[in-house]
């Protein structure tokens, strides 16, 4: 599998909060000349099965994927899975249970909303959501722009949705060991997603990167669509120290709001090890 370069595995489809259905995605993808690509929705594989038709019908190698959201001292990290079997019981449970809680958490971001006068943000943002088990700050932020309160999605973030603002509500998702585990009992490989976004100090990043591999985790995204030149790196680096997989994957959403595409960051550098050449036997 060393012939891959362009493999895009982080993006986003209708059954979380993308905007695109895992067919589009697959024929965008293959559009940009993407050789190996994995659907990648927040705590969901219910766009599994589709992806993979979608992506054999492209002349496209699939892997199969998921976000699963995990609380690590007090913030919230995302955790990538690869190559797993899709109809696994166990993950398909633990998923059912991470997404168990956000229906409650998007009434109470509506109640903190109306209190700074913006009435009937759960009731807007269930317009933009194609699976109800999956209402995020995403949809509220795409109703907030709809309805004139803010030019864009960031300024919606910014203004509205972040810590200390009115919707922002804290959820207590999975456990770092649970998510991995749950990926890699499935035949999976989990993956540290976008490590920069995360904000941490070098103590608390070191934390996590030495409790993930403890429970198994075996990869770090180093190019991906949120990171800069100089975090590519980085976490290249990181990669090597902590002995870990490189993954590569845009994080795309959406056409209208997503800075980078599916199929156009920068290949891996030539010294890592792609976490696809761990996976040979699970693409599809």
């Amino acid at each position: 599998m060393t012939s891959i370069l362009n493999a895009d595995l982080h993006c986003h489809s209708v059954v979380s909060d993308g905007t695109l259905t895992p067919e589009e995605l697959a024929a965008r993808a293959s559009t940009n000349k993407v050789e190996l690509w994995s659907l990648t929705d927040h705590d969901e594989i219910g766009g599994q099965h589709r992806a993979a038709a979608a992506a054999k019908a492209q002349g496209m190698r699939y892997l199969t994927g998921t976000e699963i959201s995990v609380t690590f001292i007090g913030k919230t990290v995302h955790i990538v899975g690869l190559g797993f079997d899709p109809d696994d019981p166990g993950l398909k449970q633990g998923l059912l249970q991470t997404r168990g809680g956000r229906g409650l958490r998007a009434m109470e971001m509506s109640e903190g909303l109306a209190k700074v006068g913006i009435h009937g943000a759960y009731e807007g943002a269930l317009k933009f959501v194609g699976n109800p088990e999956l209402i995020s700050r995403t949809h509220f932020a795409r109703y907030l722009v709809e309805s004139g309160v803010c030019k864009e999605t960031n300024e919606v973030f910014r203004k509205y949705l972040t810590e200390g603002k009115p919707g922002f509500v804290e959820h207590r998702w999975a456990t770092l060991k649970d998510a991995v585990s749950w990926i890699t009992q499935a035949g999976g490989i989990a993956v540290i997603a976008h490590p920069a976004r995360y904000k941490f100090t070098a103590n608390e990043e070191y934390a996590l990167f030495t409790e993930f591999k403890t429970h198994g985790g075996r990869g770090v995204e180093v190019v991906t669509g949120s990171h800069t030149t100089a975090e590519y790196v980085t976490y290249a680096e990181t990669a090597r120290e902590f002995g870990l997989a490189a993954s590569r994957g845009s994080d795309f959403h959406s056409p209208l709001e997503s800075h980078t595409d599916l199929g156009t960051l920068p290949y891996l550098s030539g010294e890592l090890t792609p976490v696809w050449e761990l996976l040979a036997d699970r693409i599809q």
